[in-house]
Parts: structure tokens; C-alpha cells; sequence
């Protein structure tokens, strides 16, 4: 048996399988390894995964994670599995490689994250060949979640949305101003907190402004990163994460508007990678 391991900021999808039956499924809090400790990451595994992944015979387990920029983060989560899960082997990947395995498995193309963060690169079948650094919700990761509620908020806050807009916001989530800016620059994982109200703006994206707002965003994370890699125009555009999945249509629309190919869009790339590891 192996298990596999989809792990991002806001959630980890666990799927045990032998063969390509899932056997078993569960989800944990999401781990970013670049923030957390070896000891840290396995407690968390140890306290969150049930029982009964932690006491199975496992050949490998493949760990595709955030934050897993490195060969000394990377480490860090081999630790913490081997400290945590009986198993053999312990392969550990970053979420972009997954990304990539899902949506063009053996073949060439371009692959997409646009969930809680924002990410890309050009894929040869194999491996990564091109990566656009997303430096994180401050510096980039255009079109994902916690950037589009960071621009969101910031309208907001700033009284460049209609008034009802902003009065029913406040009123659905009982926020305030004052609990915006602490949850924001005092409160950890702050781009969950921004990314928690994509639901909202899913709602409402009839209104120009957010279907404006939205659009941009989707435009700006293909200008920025998509059309820097060597010959785009070439490969559809494949996109994974629950933004590209919930906004599929507009995002679409930006995809032309940028004089890009539309390719494969899913929501999570679970189900992909059990294919891809049943054929290697």
C-alpha cells in the first residue's frame, strides 16, 4: 500500500491505496513545512491523522506539500512522517509538482494553482523545467484566494465598493475594521482569513465590481507569470485549486482575453495522482 499526501495551506487530503482503490481517506489542518518544524509537523500528524493510518504497514508515502521550496524543508517533513507513520519510504514533493503529475501526468504542458496561494510552471512530462517564484500573498500569488481578499478588503475598507455591498459583508461575517486589520497583521495565517471569504464574492460576482476585480486578477496572474515562460502559446492552461474551479467561467474569460488556451481545470489532484502512481 502507499499513501499519498496532498498537503496545502488550508487542508491536507490523506488517501491510503493499493493498486488504484482508496482504501482510506481523511483530512487534517493544512501545513506549511517552510514554517514549521520537523518536531512540530509530526506532532500535528500525530495528533490529527486517525489512528488507524498511523498503525498501517505503508511501502511509501508521497508527501506533495506547500511550502516544500527546498531539500532541507523537504527533509524537515521526511522526519516528521518517519517519526509519525510506519513506512518504508517517504518521498516528499512540492504542491506544484502534484499540480503538474495531475493535470498533464506523463506528457508536456503548463500547470496552474489557484487556491489559497498562486503558483505555475512549464512541465516536460517528468519534471518542473520553469517555475515563476509566486513570493507569497505580499509580493504575488496573483488570482488566488488570499489575494483577492487582500484587494477585496482592501476596497473595502477603503469605500471603493457600493455601499450595500460593504454593509452586507460586515453584516454576514460580524466584522469590523478594527477586527479586519488585527485578524490581518496580528493573527496567525492571515491569508486564510483573507481567502475565507471567496464564498462571498462567488455570490456576488454579477456585480461589475467584483466580476472586475476577480477578472483583473486572473489577468494579472497570467501576464505575470504564465506569459514569461518560453513559447505559452503553445500549451493550453491547466489549472488546479478551488478558485479556478469555483470561478471557472471568468476565469476562462481571462484566459482568452490574455490570447491563451484554455485547458483541464479541477478542483483537487488527488484523484489524478493515484493514476499517476499506479502507472510508475
Amino acid at each position: 500500500m502507499i499513501l499519498i499526501a496532498d498537503s496545502g495551506s488550508t487542508k491536507i487530503n490523506w488517501c491510503l491505496v493499493k493498486g488504484d482503490k482508496v482504501i482510506k481517506q481523511a483530512y487534517t489542518p493544512g501545513i506549511n513545512a517552510v514554517m514549521l518544524t520537523a518536531k512540530e509537523m509530526s506532532d500535528r500528524i500525530h495528533h490529527e491523522l486517525i489512528p488507524e493510518f498511523l498503525a498501517q504497514e505503508i511501502e511509501t508515502v508521497y508527501y506533495y506539500g506547500a511550502g516544500c521550496i527546498n531539500e532541507s524543508v523537504c527533509e524537515n517533513v521526511r522526519q516528521a512522517i518517519q517519526a509519525s507513520i510506519n513506512c518504508h519510504r517517504v518521498k516528499v514533493y512540492t504542491d506544484l509538482l502534484a499540480a503538474a503529475r495531475a493535470l498533464c501526468g506523463h506528457q508536456a504542458g503548463i500547470a496552474c494553482i489557484l487556491g489559497t496561494g498562486s503558483n505555475s510552471c512549464l512541465y516536460d512530462g517528468e519534471k518542473i523545467v520553469e517555475n515563476v517564484s509566486p513570493l507569497g500573498y505580499i509580493l504575488g500569488d496573483e488570482g488566488s484566494g488570499a489575494v483577492l481578499g487582500k484587494v477585496f478588503m482592501g476596497d473595502l475598507l477603503k469605500n471603493q465598493l457600493p455601499k450595500d455591498i460593504r454593509e452586507s459583508f460586515l453584516s454576514q461575517y460580524k466584522l469590523d475594521r478594527d477586527t479586519i486589520i488585527r485578524s490581518v497583521y496580528r493573527e496567525p495565517a492571515a491569508n486564510r482569513f483573507l481567502a475565507s471569504f471567496m464564498p462571498f464574492l462567488r455570490k456576488h460576482i454579477h456585480r461589475q465590481e467584483i466580476h472586475d476585480l476577480v477578472f483583473n486578477q486572473f489577468c494579472a496572474f497570467i501576464r505575470r507569470n504564465i506569459q514569461q515562460y518560453d513559447n505559452y502559446q503553445e500549451y493550453p492552461l491547466n489549472f488546479i485549486g478551488s478558485i479556478a474551479f469555483y470561478f471557472n467561467d471568468l476565469l476562462c474569460e481571462a484566459v482568452e482575453h490574455c490570447g491563451c488556451k484554455m485547458g483541464t481545470v479541477i478542483q483537487s489532484p488527488m484523484e489524478g495522482l493515484i493514476e499517476f502512481h499506479k502507472e510508475v
